[in-house]
């Protein structure tokens, strides 16, 4: 194992990642109780309160992904998701994944609303991610009415997964969203048994985003993951996303390097609504720093100084929502 990290690590070196302030080392292992799992809503999965998001392992390259995996197997986490629309994150993350499928948990979607159309997506994940079956599968990014209407209509998505949930390719159900009006329509229509939805410091406080969603997903027993904890704010424009250190977001991240206290705040405010696990941003250093911190996140409750921290952080940045 200390031979594998030590190659880990320079493996890393030579890609230039360590750079980026990704560092991978013996001394930095940090391993969790397993009594940190929690049962994803009605699944009966127990998995690790992070997951590992898989635009993670996206355009940084196979040996890049092989180590992100390690690390976060390392560590205990065991539910990974990715998308078709991931860029080159299903081959990439597919790859790094072969040694421990029958270990995790593996979630992928779909973003077609069509069931013909749907079902060569579906072929298409099932063989870049080496897999003969899907513990979650998702309809993604349902953000309209229009969406709704294809989806659970005629031909529509939702047969091609009920039928492959039958047939045992597909174990659970979910879906993404980014509208939470769509999100409640969805989960009236068909008992889920997971949603993927932004819960977010920031934009709960702008208008109760997410608040709703996670009340009516407990009553449902709907396992809620949510995305977007560390998101700090929209982009201010183009040059600003361009120079920064978080290429693949679209939306800036707290940076975890310079404001510690921020970030772990951002997150048991996520917490404190009520989903059951989280997905960092899509980069390595915000699901890093999740991980290191989830014992101390988990274990202590959102203090007032915290509070009073986004707060305060909050004035700075409410012009800039970014859904």
């Amino acid at each position: 194992m200390e031979r594998r990290r030590f190659i880990q690590a320079a493996a890393l070196s030579a890609l230039g990642i360590m750079g980026k302030g990704i560092k991978v080392s013996a001394s930095e292992r940090k391993s969790h109780p397993d009594g940190l799992k929690k049962v994803l809503g009605k699944t009966g999965f127990n998995i690790f309160p992070v997951v590992y998001g898989g635009i993670v392992s996206m355009r940084d390259g196979q040996p890049a992904s092989d180590n992100y995996v390690s690390w976060a197997a390392d560590r205990g986490i065991n539910y990974f998701d990715v998308a078709p629309s991931y860029e080159d994150a299903q081959e990439k993350l597919g790859n790094s994944l072969i040694p421990y499928r029958k270990n995790i948990y593996l979630a992928c979607k779909t973003g077609r609303r069509m069931k013909t159309e749907a079902e060569h997506e579906f072929e298409a994940s099932l063989k870049l991610l080496h897999t003969d079956y899907f513990d979650v599968y998702q309809m993604h990014a349902m953000s309209t009415q229009k969406d709704i209407d294809h989806a659970f209509g005629p031909g529509g998505v939702m047969e091609m997964m009920i039928r492959e949930k039958q047939e045992g390719r597909i174990r659970k159900l979910g879906f993404t969203a980014h509208s939470e009006e769509v999100a409640i329509k969805a989960m009236d229509l068909y008992d889920f048994d997971t949603v993927m939805f932004p819960v977010n410091w920031m934009m709960n406080m702008h208008n109760k985003m997410g608040t709703a969603l996670c009340t009516q997903a407990k009553t449902k027993g709907t396992g809620v993951l949510a995305i977007k904890p560390l998101i700090h704010r929209h982009w201010k424009d183009k040059a600003e996303r361009e120079t920064s250190n978080y290429p693949k977001a679209w939306c800036k991240p707290i940076d975890t390097a310079t404001n510690k206290e921020l970030a772990i705040a951002a997150i048991k405010y996520t917490f404190q609504c009520g989903p059951d696990v989280i997905i960092p941003p899509g980069d390595f250093k915000s699901f890093s720093f999740a991980v290191d911190h989830i014992d101390e996140i988990l274990n202590n409750p959102l203090t007032q100084d915290e509070k009073t921290l986004l707060e305060k952080e909050y004035k700075e940045v409410k012009d800039y929502p970014f859904f």
